[in-house]
């Protein structure tokens, strides 16, 4: 029986909407871990430490959430935004909308592929070594994006969900299998 492809999540970004106008000038005022700088871009960064995430927060009461591990952990990340802005004095109202938009995994298929076959066999995808030495490969379903490299490593985006991370990863490890293009 062929080894399954090992993977990690590396990276969950998230969107969060919430009902509110954030002056963006008194939250750095009074969060000591915030960085603003609105000649250099319009969102206010915070880091939290548990679990671990950077956010970005912007004046509309939109997020993004980025460096999370699992989608599992957005809503506490949000619990503690939102409890950091409610702090500085600044109303919020309603339950924040969030939207994972995108998960981000690294992996091993555990088998050394050959990238120039890769690039004649397989479908939507761009292979051009002199510019960059992975293979880019658009999955059609379920949708995802993978860097494929002739290690047999492999970088998988564009999901939603920690569970069509894994499916996208293993079908493409038993598509490439059926092709011969690993063993």
């Amino acid at each position: 029986m062929p080894r399954r492809p090992k993977y990690k999540i590396e990276n969950v970004v998230a969107s969060v909407e919430v009902v509110a106008k954030i002056d963006l000038n008194l939250l750095v005022r009074k969060q000591k871990d915030a960085e603003y700088n609105p000649e250099q871009f319009p969102g206010l960064m915070l880091r939290i430490k548990n679990p671990k995430a950077t956010i970005l927060v912007f004046s509309s009461g939109k997020m993004v959430i980025t460096g999370l591990r699992r989608e599992t952990e957005a809503e506490a990340a949000v619990e503690k935004v939102v409890s950091k802005i409610r702090k500085a004095g600044i109303t919020v109202t309603g339950k924040p909308k969030i939207t994972i938009q995108n998960i981000v995994a690294s992996g091993d298929l555990h088998s050394r592929i050959d990238l120039d076959l890769a690039q004649m066999t397989l479908e939507r995808c761009l292979y051009e070594p002199e510019v960059f030495p992975g293979l880019i490969y658009r999955m059609k379903t379920p949708k995802a994006v993978f860097l494929i490299f002739s290690s047999g490593r492999i970088v998988c985006a564009g999901t939603n969900k920690e569970s069509i991370t894994k499916k996208s990863i293993y079908l493409l490890a038993d598509h490439l299998r059926e092709l011969g293009l690993i063993e």
